[in-house]
């Protein structure tokens, strides 16, 4: 294999985990832009308390199912309300549909 193929498959490889990492978004794009938005401002604001607690309260007050949620940002790393914005939120924007140039629909 020629170094151009070995990077077309690296490439191929890591658009695929991409997408796999994106089917496991519980909830669309911008909702979970929103959430992390709040969730770093609360943090911000008043600290973390060791808990998903804003998370949990933000999700609720909107109608989503916070228990699928809160699985995926504990699976994702988000142990906290601070560990959601440190580890779930770049996960999230190093996955989703636009982050990169290779997975973009054909």
């Amino acid at each position: 294999m020629d170094p151009e193929q070995r990077q077309a498959m690296k490439q191929m490889v890591k658009a695929r985990a991409r997408a796999e990492a994106r089917a496991r978004f519980p909830l669309p794009d911008d909702v979970l832009q929103a959430l992390f938005a709040g969730v770093q401002k609360h943090v911000a604001e008043s600290g973390c308390d060791d808990t998903r607690r804003f998370a949990e309260e933000w999700l609720a007050a909107r109608g989503h199912n916070t228990e699928g949620v809160i699985a995926w940002l504990a699976a994702a790393g988000g142990y906290c309300d601070c560990e959601v914005v440190a580890n779930v939120k770049p996960h999230w924007a190093d996955n989703r549909l636009g982050a990169h140039r290779d997975d973009q629909p054909t």
